[in-house]
């Protein structure tokens, strides 16, 4: 089950993970921090494993029914361990989405194809740096349970 982060949001393991998301400059950290526990419709929430911290997943509803993943991030440790994957499952059957949308880079691509996503190219957005736009469509025929 998924944890609401915001009001440990100033803990260094939540700070941690969230570096592992952005680009890991303290001043960065710090504003993204900031923009969740200013905006009440930016969302952040982990899971625990035993009592340990182990991933997160900021996100916002940016449709009627589309979601925008911001962030999502497992400690190093515990990737490839079907976390990530678990947190975007949850996120799913929570709210029932008819899209899931992420913009990431290369390093996350691999992790979005083998998820379900598909994953369009944005070009090189900042420069030497090409990033993805990553969607989840909900199936036409799926059943409303």
């Amino acid at each position: 089950m998924l944890k609401n982060l915001k009001p440990r949001l100033q803990e260094p393991e939540v700070q941690e993970l969230l570096s592992y998301s952005i680009f890991p400059d303290p001043d960065q950290v710090n504003q993204t921090v900031q923009e969740y526990m200013t905006h009440h419709h930016l969302f952040i929430t982990g899971y625990e494993d035993e009592g340990q911290l182990v991933g997160l997943i900021g996100y916002e509803h940016t449709g009627a029914s589309e979601i925008t993943i911001r962030h999502i991030a497992v400690l190093p440790e515990n990737r490839f361990k079907n976390y990530g994957r678990g947190m975007i499952s949850q996120l799913l059957a929570e709210y029932n989405p008819d899209t899931l949308i992420a913009e990431t880079d290369q390093e996350a691509v691999e992790f979005y194809r083998n998820t379900g996503f598909i994953v369009y190219s944005l070009g090189e957005l900042y420069p030497g740096v090409e990033r993805f736009r990553c969607v989840l469509e909900k199936d036409e025929d799926e059943d409303d349970v």
